[in-house]
């Protein structure tokens, strides 16, 4: 059977509709915890502070741990020549071994441990980033 459409005609008041809402309470929680985080970082509250600080103390401690190999790496080479001087007199191709060292071998150093750092200072920053967006559990 066909339903009967009311006779608008006539002055039959016609009900509206009934509506209904749909409420995703998990996603629109996520959304809030996320975004009530970046709202404390741009406020710059106590909570969004302590996690600046956390990030700027886990990059300078990555920068201070390098440096120390850099130091360690590069500024030992004159002690090692210090303590073995018959190293130090050691030729390759013509050209002492503390130049050949600290002239040419210094710069892939320097490189592999700036590439090093980029590295793990964008994992840092990947670690903070997934803390702030991470979901409530």
């Amino acid at each position: 059977m066909a339903k009967q459409l009311p006779d608008v005609g006539s002055g039959a008041a016609v009900p509206p509709p009934r509506r209904s809402r749909i409420v995703l309470a998990e996603i629109t929680r996520q959304d809030t915890r996320a975004e009530r985080t970046r709202t404390e970082l741009a406020q710059q509250t106590q909570v969004g502070e302590a996690l600046v600080r956390g990030l700027v103390r886990a990059q300078l401690a990555l920068a201070l741990r390098l440096s120390l190999v850099v130091a360690i790496g590069l500024g030992g080479l004159p002690w090692l020549f210090a303590i073995a001087p018959s190293l130090g007199r050691t030729t390759v191709a013509g050209v002492n071994l503390p130049w050949l060292l600290l002239g040419v071998a210094s710069f892939p150093f320097l490189i592999a441990v700036g590439w090093a750092y980029v590295r793990l200072a964008e994992r840092n920053e990947q670690d903070f980033t997934d803390l702030v967006q991470r979901p409530e559990r």
